[in-house]
């Protein structure tokens, strides 16, 4: 992989991060958070594991390959859950992980 293609997905995960954090965040705001369950379990696992991720890439790890794979497969889960939801934070996140999901799978 160039140092471009490894800098644009350490991007695209660090982005996908984010909104998920600030999904998480936001869904915790809402008035019936309990509707929320799900989506805010999920932001927390895909968060956590693009972070993940970020970090073995910029470490070179042996098993990038393989954390792509599961990163990918929780973007998508994550993105679906977000994209039931109307409101601006999910659909956002949910754009973040699909982006991800496409990103990841390129490597996996």
């Amino acid at each position: 992989m160039s140092h471009e293609q490894n800098q644009e997905l350490l991007q695209t995960l660090h982005e996908c991060m984010e909104e998920c954090n600030h999904c998480f965040d936001a869904c915790l705001q809402e008035e019936d958070v309990k509707m929320m369950a799900e989506c805010i379990r999920l932001d927390r696992e895909c968060a956590d594991i693009c972070s993940y991720l970020e970090q073995a890439i910029s470490r070179n790890s042996r098993y990038v390959s393989e954390l792509a794979s599961v990163c990918a497969k929780i973007c998508e889960d994550c993105g679906n859950e977000c994209k039931k939801h109307d409101h601006e934070h999910c659909q956002r996140c949910a754009d973040a992980c699909f982006k991800c999901a496409e990103a990841c799978k390129k490597i996996a």
